[in-house]
């Protein structure tokens, strides 16, 4: 997988997944853009490939025009879009029936609004460059329902396939791709209620059937995958990175 001298956008890249992936990039050569409302993280890889940090709110259009064309400006071209950004508020994203509808609101605007907005400044790039690709992040948590719910959260990532999937015809004819990833359980920052809490890390490992918790380093495989060339015949689909949990039916 060549990724040398070649230019990502990493939205949602501060920390968790989206900042496996920048770093996985810039290791191989690629140049990353990377945007986050965080401030910059400490541990960004040193190279070969450089980056350029833009610290905002991804659900804001001027910001993210900013940001991505930024990106373009300074490294001549974009090839890859990968949307990482998202919150899961377990204390506050609930059943409709229960929750404050401002959250359903915010949800959706940082799991799926900055999805759109991101590929709406990422895609003339694209086209211009002569092709490209993007892996959004959905999860696995959008093929059914939970109980307890966290509604908003499942509704958006369940939009965020739908989303893909469109823009995986839409562009076809220009050479952008366009693909999902479904991840399983995942030891991340997302997951701070596992962190510290050895039980409830085995818990939930008990329901994977490969019987462990899925690695940041893991989404970034299977993401670097689907951006190059050797799935250059991949597109419009979904990918369960997830141990074997949506095999169960």
């Amino acid at each position: 997988m060549d990724f040398e001298n070649k230019v990502a956008f990493v939205a949602g890249g501060g920390g968790g997944m989206g900042l496996a992936i920048a770093n996985a990039l810039i290791t191989q050569g690629c140049h990353v853009g990377i945007a986050d409302l965080k401030s910059t993280p400490d541990k960004i890889a040193s190279g070969p490939g450089r980056h350029l940090y833009h610290k905002g709110d991804l659900s804001q259009d001027e910001f993210v025009s900013d940001a991505v064309n930024a990106t373009a400006d300074e490294f001549g071209r974009l090839d890859y879009l990968i949307n990482t950004a998202g919150v899961l508020w377990l204390d506050r994203d609930k059943s409709v029936i229960d929750m404050d509808m401002d959250v359903w609101d915010q949800v959706m605007a940082i799991n799926l609004k900055s999805f759109a907005l991101s590929t709406r400044y990422a895609v003339p790039h694209m086209k211009k460059a002569g092709g490209g690709a993007m892996v959004h992040f959905s999860s696995v948590d959008a093929t059914g329902g939970d109980a307890p719910a966290q509604d908003a959260y499942g509704a958006s990532k369940a939009a965020v396939i739908r989303l893909a999937k469109s823009l995986a015809i839409q562009f076809a004819g220009d050479g952008i791709r366009s693909n999902v990833i479904l991840p399983g359980p995942t030891m991340s920052p997302m997951q701070e209620r596992w962190q510290n809490n050895e039980q409830a890390q085995q818990q939930v490992a008990g329901f994977v059937p490969l019987g462990k918790l899925g690695t940041t380093d893991d989404m970034a495989d299977a993401c670097l995958f689907l951006l190059s060339d050797k799935a250059q015949y991949i597109t419009g689909v979904e990918l369960p990175v997830d141990g074997g949990i949506t095999a169960r039916v």
